[in-house]
C-alpha cells in the first residue's frame, strides 16, 4: 500500500481519497445543505461511481460525521500549535483569531459546515456525535488554552462553558456575517478588534 505525506501526517492512499471525498462533501453540504446533497452529487464532484463511494463511506450520515471531525480537527491542530508557543495568552488570542478568520475567508466550507449543517441538523449527529464527541479535539485545545491562561493569572477563573460559548459565539458570529456578505470591510480587518473583545471578556482583573 502506498503511503503519502498529507498535512504533516503519513496517510495511505485510501485515507487520502477519504479526505478528498470529505473536502468535496464539505463544499456541497455547506452550500446546498445536508438534505439537498446526495451521494450521487458527491460522487459526481469526485468523478467516481456511486458504488465506489460506498467503499469509503457506508452512508451520507457516516460521511457527515467524518466531515465534522475532519473540519474541527483542522482548527484543533492550529490551536494546538498556538498552545505550545511561548507567548502570552493575549498573543495567543490574537493569533488564533487571525487564523480562524483566514479559514473563514479561504476555506469557508469548513466554518459554514459547522454553522449550517452540524448546528442546524443535530438529528443527523444524534448517534455517534453526542455532546462534544465529534469535536472533542478542538474543545480539548480550547480547555487547555483557558486553563493555562488562568493558571498564569492572565485570565480570570470562570465556568468553561461560559468562556467557550463567548469565544465561539464571537468568532462564529463574524463567520456568519461574512457568509451573508453584510460586512462593510474585509473580514481580516476585523481580526484585532474581535481578538481584543475576546481578551477583555477573559482577562484577569490584574491584567491591563
Amino acid at each position: 500500500m502506498i503511503i503519502k505525506l498529507f498535512k504533516g501526517t503519513l496517510l495511505s492512499t485510501k485515507e487520502l481519497k477519504k479526505n478528498n471525498i470529505i473536502e468535496n462533501a464539505l463544499k456541497l453540504f455547506s452550500t446546498k445543505g445536508f438534505y439537498n446533497t446526495t451521494i450521487p452529487d458527491i460522487a459526481k464532484a469526485m468523478k467516481m461511481s456511486v458504488g465506489n463511494m460506498y467503499n469509503y463511506f457506508a452512508s451520507k450520515e457516516e460521511l457527515a460525521k467524518y466531515a465534522i471531525k475532519y473540519s474541527t480537527n483542522i482548527l484543533a491542530e492550529q490551536l494546538r500549535k498556538i498552545n505550545h508557543m511561548d507567548i502570552s495568552s493575549k498573543e495567543k488570542i490574537f493569533l488564533f483569531t487571525k487564523l480562524y478568520l483566514e479559514n473563514v475567508k479561504n476555506s469557508p466550507e469548513i466554518i459554514e459546515y459547522f454553522l449550517r449543517v452540524y448546528l442546524s441538523n443535530r438529528e443527523v449527529f444524534a448517534q455517534g456525535c453526542e455532546g462534544f464527541l465529534c469535536v472533542s479535539e478542538f474543545v480539548t485545545e480550547v480547555m487547555i488554552f483557558l486553563d493555562e491562561g488562568a493558571s498564569k493569572g492572565e485570565f480570570r477563573e470562570q465556568d468553561f462553558f461560559s468562556a467557550f460559548s463567548m469565544i465561539m459565539g464571537c468568532l462564529g458570529g463574524f463567520a456568519f456575517l461574512s457568509g451573508e456578505k453584510v460586512l462593510d470591510k474585509d473580514l481580516l480587518e476585523y481580526s484585532d478588534n474581535i481578538a481584543e473583545n475576546i481578551y477583555r471578556a477573559l482577562k484577569s482583573d490584574d491584567e491591563t
